[in-house]
Parts: structure tokens; sequence; C-alpha cells
């Protein structure tokens, strides 16, 4: 057997082992001498607080920030951490570095408060304001943030070694992260992650030679000196301000007459997508439904729960027309959907680390999908949109299943996409996340063949026909076999054999460290 099935296989035993790993391998270690006197650098405490943080918003609970403002009866101050300009009349336009009076902040994701420097009264997006003198303030500090997005962000081009961040630590509680970006000779631009541990008295340490109370004081000490990190810290990592959740306070449904439709992006069976503005200070994308697509009762229920699935793979969905013609008003995303990047865009030039790093994006989202019980029911290059610096998100998950056209429900014709559908759910209709899974193995294919429709040559009668039979794609060419064998486990008949989301994520993260660390460019991957 090839060594790449067999590499593939034998991650695959996680039927046995279905617990998720631990990532203590991917951190770099510091030799902690501890019969080195520690120098303790102390001042007053800081503890910190897990906020919510805007570089990845995935939770709804009420956040300890927000409980720390209500405890104080609203009377706290916070900072901006972007600027932001208002949309409507009753929002506040501020600058990075403003601050804040909380005066209410139990309606959710946007925040009464009173400019300390204006001393205007309004709303603003609770994502984009952080306590004053929090870890949460903290320019270098980037919340819950994994370490694939953290590398993601600290290897775009432009940032030099010794970029670095801070976020809290994916694997345990009350601990930090601190990534860097780095360069050596045989790995090129790779980055490199410390553990920030956490002494029972409070203060922090990377080595136990250096102990420090406060997370800013650890920070300082490393820029000053790299003192057994692989570089000193040079630079925080860029970042982009964040979406805010929602276009304004109380934007839900909105009025038709706010929106102003100005470049059509894109057709499909069901209605059009546009670039527009909304309220004429909002840039988003609107997508038109065709009357009699879907009952806006049913349409306006299944938004108000997809509404609440937020995360930073999946498209937010901003505000909803839900009178028909069904307007659905969302995240722009510049560079369109995945199908026509790979077809039509710089999509084509890609190889195959970039490829492999869009579908572990893709998965990222789908697993959150999975872990809130809720099913996409139509994952395809089409559904899956792009923005700067190959950021992927997913679209349009949940709407199939409302969509009333005969010819669709009937799961034949040309509008229900036969190709990437599992056969249960082709056949009996049994959409579950696991016909998400087998979806998902489709659109490997699309990824490494540039947007090339799958079963080529085949009408979509035949591919069930031939599916039911046993047969499936064969790998693609250019693409290593290992990627196909994550393909094959993915069209299992039986759906309880094929991977979770979860596990595929991890697959996938570390395809070139685990599975493929021999890989080599070719003409096309």
């Amino acid at each position: 057997m090839n060594r790449n099935i067999n590499q593939s296989v034998r991650l695959y035993l996680y039927s046995a082992v279905h617990k998720k790993k631990s990532n203590t391998k991917n951190f770099t270690v510091i030799n902690n001498n501890i019969k080195d006197n520690p120098t303790f650098h102390s001042s007053q405490t800081t503890y910190p607080q897990n906020c919510r943080i805007p570089h990845n918003q995935t939770t709804h609970t009420l956040t300890p920030s927000q409980a720390h403002v209500s405890a104080l009866g609203g009377v706290t101050f916070f900072v901006a951490l972007y600027d932001y300009e208002a949309r409507t009349s009753d929002d506040l336009s501020f600058k990075k570095g403003d601050r804040f009076q909380i005066i209410n902040n139990t309606e959710g994701d946007w925040w009464e408060a009173r400019s300390i420097n204006t001393g205007q009264k309004g709303y603003i997006p609770s994502n984009y304001v952080a306590p004053a003198d929090s870890i949460q303030a903290e320019e270098w500090y980037f919340g819950k943030m994994g370490r694939k997005d953290a590398e993601r962000l600290l290897l775009l081009p432009g940032n030099q070694r010794g970029t670095f961040l801070a976020r809290e630590s994916e694997t345990t509680k009350g601990a930090y992260s601190l990534s860097i970006r780095d360069w050596d000779e045989i790995k090129g631009d790779n980055v490199k992650h410390y553990k920030i541990r956490k002494l029972d008295s409070g203060g922090y340490y990377i080595t136990t030679r250096a102990q420090f109370e406060t997370l800013q004081k650890l920070v300082k000490h490393y820029t000053e000196h790299a003192d057994g990190l692989c570089y000193r810290l040079t630079t925080v990592c860029p970042t982009v301000k964040p979406q805010t959740q929602g276009l304004a306070k109380d934007a839900w449904e909105i009025p038709r007459e706010s929106l102003r439709l100005e470049l059509k992006l894109g057709q499909g069976c069901f209605g059009e997508v546009w670039m527009g503005t909304w309220n004429g200070t909002t840039k988003v994308a609107i997508k038109t439904l065709k009357p009699g697509t879907m009952s806006p009762e049913a349409f306006l229920q299944e938004a108000q729960i997809m509404k609440k699935l937020r995360h930073d793979k999946l498209v937010p969905l901003y505000a909803v027309v839900s009178e028909e013609p069904i307007y659905i008003v969302t995240e722009f995303m510049g560079k369109g959907s995945l199908l026509d990047f790979l077809k039509e865009g710089d999509g084509k030039y890609l190889k195959l680390p970039q490829l492999v790093d869009m579908a572990a994006q893709i998965a990222d989202g789908m697993a959150f999908i999975e872990r809130m019980n809720y099913i996409h029911r139509d994952l395809r290059a089409a559904n899956i949109l792009v923005a700067d610096n190959l950021v992927c998100k997913i679209a349009d998950f949940g709407l199939a299943r409302l969509i009333e056209d005969n010819e669709y429900t009937a799961r034949q014709g040309a509008k229900f996409p036969i190709k990437w559908t599992a056969p249960e759910a082709a056949l009996y209709g049994r959409f579950t996340i696991k016909s998400d899974v087998w979806s998902f193995g489709i659109l490997l294919t699309e990824l490494v063949t540039k947007g090339r429709v799958p079963y080529p040559g085949m009408v979509n009668r035949e591919v069930l026909e031939q599916v039911e039979r046993g047969y499936r794609m064969p790998c693609p060419q250019g693409c290593p076999e290992s990627l196909h064998e994550m393909m094959r486990l993915c069209w299992k008949k039986e759906p309880d054999e094929r991977p979770t989301f979860e596990y595929i994520q991890s697959f996938l993260e570390d395809y070139f460290t685990a599975t493929e660390p021999q890989y080599q460019p070719g003409d096309n991957l």
C-alpha cells in the first residue's frame, strides 16, 4: 500500500481515539532550568478576564467584561480598539483609543455609551471596545484565536521576523500562548508558539527563570530581550477591523428602501447576488430571492437561528427584508465565490498548500456547525466566499431546506446539486451533518481541480446510479494520494463511518507536517 495511504489510514484511527488531540507538540519549549534563581518582575497584579475579544466571536453568553460592567452599575471605562464611523443617527463615531463610559450593556451587541472625549451619547458595537487598562485593550492581545489562525495572520506578506501576538491557550484554561514569526534556513518563514503559564500567585512565565506579575510586563521584557525565545518581539501583528454583529442596533428586519443595489455579482436558479449599500453608509452583499422560492414566515424563523450562528469562518447574516421578494443582507466578501475564484480569479494560480489551507478553514467553519447541531445541506465551492488574504467563509447554510421549488424538492433535475449530495440525502431526503461531510469530500475535488465540475462526463442520473453501485471519483491529477484517501473517507457508504469535521479540520491543518512533510510543488499543484 502507498506510504501516504498508510499514513492517512493510521491518522484515521480517530474512531478508536475520538478525542481532540493536544497541541502541546506545536509549542516551542525553552530550557526551564529551575536551579537558576528565578527573577520576579512585579508591580500591581492584573488578573485577566475572559472578555469577548473582537478577533474571534463564537459565543453568545454574557461575557465577564459585560458582567464586570453590570456589577459596577455601568460606571466603568472602556477604550476603543478600532475606528468606527456612525451608520445611523443613534450611533457614535469614534477613533481608536477613545474612551467611553458604558451606560447600558444589557442589549447584547450594541451598547449605549457616553464618549469621554466628546461628551456625546449613542450606541457603539460592543466588539470594538474593551475595558480600559485590561489585557483585552492591549494591541498585541488577540483573544480567543487558534494556533492555525495565528499562523495565517503572522505569515501574511509584509510581516517581518519578530512580529508577534498573544492569545488564549487552546489547551490550558487560564493560560496564554505567544506566537512569533521566525525564519531559518531549513523551514524558511515559520511561526513559533510559546506557552505562557500562570503561577498560583497570579504571575506569568514562559521559562521559570523569568517570571512576571502581569502579561504586559512579560511582553515588554521580551520586546527588549529575546532571552531564550527564537527572536526578540519586534512588531505587533497587524489586524483588520472585525465585522460588527449586525448593521446597527435594532437593524434586523429592515425596509427595502434602505438598500441600494449597485453591482450584480451573480445569478442562480433562485435569485441574484448584488453588492450594495445599506443606509447610504455601509457596504454589504444582498441576496435577492425570486418570489415563491420560500415561505417568508419559514425564512424569517430560520433566519433567527442563522443570525445566532457566529463564527469567523461563517458569513455573518446582518439583516433581512422579510416580505417578498426576500432580501438577505450579509457581509460583503470582495473576491466572490470560491468557485469563480478558482476558475477565473487568482485562485487559478494557487498551489496545494494554499488550497489545503482554504479547505482547513472551511472544515473549521463546518466543525462549528457540527458542534451547534446544525446542517448546511448545500456545501459546495459556489457557496463558499473568499475575502482578501485567502480568507474563506461559508455562506447559505440552512437555506436549502426552505426552498419550495417542485423540481428542487423532488431532488432531481438541473436545480438540485445531485453531484454534491450524499446518496442517502439525494435518494431518501436524509440530510445530516454526515451528508455535509460527503459534500465536503466533493468540495475537495473542486479545490484541487480549480473548479472542475465533479464526475466529469456524467449526467446526474448516471452519477446517482454509479455511486449507488460503489463508484467513487478517482484521484485528480496532481493530487496526493493521502488527500484522495480523505475524500474517500468522506464518501463512505455508511454515514456513521465518515469522519467528523473536527477530525477533518485537524487532519488538514497538520497536513504538511503529519501527512505530506516531503511535499514539493508540481506544475499544477
